[in-house]
């Protein structure tokens, strides 16, 4: 082959290089149009209110998983609407912490809507003194239909019950998390503790009390309540009388022996964390201080491995992205020395 020839093929490998980057950029730009299209939609949908929905007694939409209205064996209905949204940095379902445990440096607002309560940073008075509470949402952007078993990730594509597991995919998509309050603003509540989509909508909130919400009345955070508030509201309430107390009194007098607490057991793939080894690279670190966005929020977002399992058994995926806020994280997994590293964390890019 001549040296004419070689530039010429080189010519042409540099310009099929140029079409296939400018492809990806138009798949890249595509992707991002579709998305934004599609929330649009979604948008669209929720803020669409149907004048003559609630006088409708029946329908076909009935039995079809409407959040909302329920009808029971009886013919009787149950009819509920979110008291509030829940606002995170999670813009879709990709990412997301599995458990709010897991993500204790990312915080979200809790907004209450006027819809429930005229005044309904009334309904907040006396939270602040918990310090954390039960949040009972709606999985929202969940596909309505019941999967009787599911396959949890660290059982690597094995599949168990769905009652059996905290998957979101369930025949009533309700989530409960566990968050700690930073702050209550107004009809706001701040707190920490993460593993919902933005947008969510809130049915209820419950204040996490050890005594009741424990199996075993060890508290492992006792600096965090009231010793007298906790033993005096160890009788159900509206149970705590004089006789009730008294006749505690009476057997602890006689040497009654105190019943042993539960013995909390769960199966051992719950138990078997794997922890992954994250490092980041020299761009992702300049360009978090760049973007103001903490190591440590990355860190454990992406330490207990985000991937779900069809992505890490079946589809053996190493580079992974997903949205932060207003950031795009992605991530290269080492399998083999079960390590992963941050190589980019960009700007998310916006099409409006």
């Amino acid at each position: 082959m001549s040296l004419e020839e070689m530039e010429n093929l080189k010519e042409q490998l540099k310009v099929a290089r140029n079409e296939i980057k400018n492809l990806r950029k138009q798949i890249t730009s595509l992707n991002y149009t579709q998305k934004k299209e599609m929330d649009a939609v979604r948008q669209l949908l929720q803020d669409f209110q149907c004048q003559n929905c609630r006088n409708i007694s029946h329908g076909a939409g009935r039995n079809e998983g409407n959040a909302g209205e329920v009808e029971t064996r009886n013919g009787s209905e149950i009819k509920f609407a979110p008291i509030g949204t829940i606002r995170t940095p999670f813009p879709e379902k990709r990412g997301v912490p599995r458990q709010a445990s897991i993500s204790t440096q990312i915080e979200g607002i809790i907004d209450l809507t006027y819809d429930t309560f005229n005044n309904p940073e009334h309904s907040l008075e006396g939270l602040e003194e918990f310090s954390h509470i039960w949040v009972i949402y709606y999985f929202h952007r969940n596909a309505c239909h019941a999967k009787a078993k599911v396959a949890p990730p660290r059982l690597d594509g094995n599949r168990i019950g769905v009652f059996s597991s905290r998957s979101p995919h369930r025949p009533c998509p309700l989530g409960l998390s566990l968050v700690e309050i930073t702050k209550i603003d107004g009809s706001k509540i701040h707190f920490r503790g993460i593993d919902m989509v933005d947008g969510s909508p809130v049915f209820d909130i419950k204040p996490y009390v050890p005594q009741y919400d424990m199996p075993s009345k060890e508290i492992s955070h006792p600096e965090y309540f009231d010793t007298e508030f906790i033993n005096a509201r160890e009788a159900p309430d509206g149970q705590e009388t004089s006789d009730v107390l008294a006749a505690a009194a009476a057997s602890t007098s006689q040497g009654m022996c105190k019943k042993a607490p539960s013995v909390v057991r769960v199966p051992n793939w719950v138990t078997n964390a794997n922890t992954l080894t994250v490092a980041f690279s020299d761009k992702a670190t300049e360009q978090m201080m760049e973007l103001d966005i903490r190591a440590e929020s990355i860190r454990q977002l992406i330490e207990g491995d985000p991937r779900s399992a069809y992505l890490r058994t079946k589809h053996k995926s190493q580079i992974f992205s997903f949205q932060f806020s207003e950031a795009t994280i992605t991530a290269k997994f080492d399998d083999s020395r079960n390590a992963v590293t941050v190589v980019q964390v960009r700007r998310t890019q916006s099409t409006l």
